[in-house]
């Protein structure tokens, strides 16, 4: 156990983004725009060494809406 792989939710499918990074705050005035713990004001694609995932700040997209069906679409 001295090599673990690390837990990655979503199986890894995000690239690294300073937007989901654990060690970021938004910043108030400027939009795209964070405040890292680590390098200071940084921009929304940027990332470094200090990179940590947080998935509670992930905002998924949302679904398409469904499609509207009539009673003839289930007629045979």
């Amino acid at each position: 156990m001295l090599f673990r792989k690390k837990n990655s939710f979503f199986k890894g499918d995000f690239p690294p983004n300073c937007e989901y990074c654990a060690n970021q705050r938004p910043a108030p005035d400027e939009p795209e725009t964070y405040y890292c713990n680590k390098k200071g004001v940084v921009c929304a694609g940027y990332h470094c060494k200090f990179y940590e995932y947080d998935p509670l700040k992930r905002v998924p997209k949302r679904r398409p809406p469904m499609p509207q069906y009539s009673a003839e679409d289930f007629q045979l």
